[in-house]
């Protein structure tokens, strides 16, 4: 018999799956892969993806798995939690908010043509 995951879940254990969501999530917009390749690739449906990457903890594990696979070969929810791959980090960076400085009257006055 089925039954909501979400209803019988606790708090902190609700926190974990979502976390491990986010991160697939993160993972696959870092390496440039639609949920829709990546679904197909895992086969699995693109509705079970994006339940996957919401955190929802009534996937199988199998699911997630195979999904986790299918994004990044070779890469365990070990090295998936710490982060660690390189994607991530090129993607942070392209992420990162950079202070544009105002130019001064001399630098404006230079490229005034």
């Amino acid at each position: 018999m089925k039954y909501a995951e979400l209803s019988v879940l606790q708090p902190a254990l609700l926190a974990q799956s979502r976390l491990i969501g986010e991160r697939i999530a993160r993972l696959r917009r870092a390496r440039s892969i639609l949920q829709a390749d990546a679904a197909l690739r895992a086969g699995i449906s693109r509705p079970t993806a994006t339940r996957i990457e919401a955190g929802d903890p009534g996937r199988t594990l199998g699911q997630t798995l195979r999904y986790l696979e299918a994004i990044a070969p070779g890469t365990s929810l070990l090295t998936l939690l710490q982060a660690s791959d390189p994607a991530l980090a090129a993607l942070e960076q392209r992420e990162a908010t950079r202070r544009v400085r105002r130019m001064s009257v001399a630098e404006l006055k230079k490229l005034d043509f």
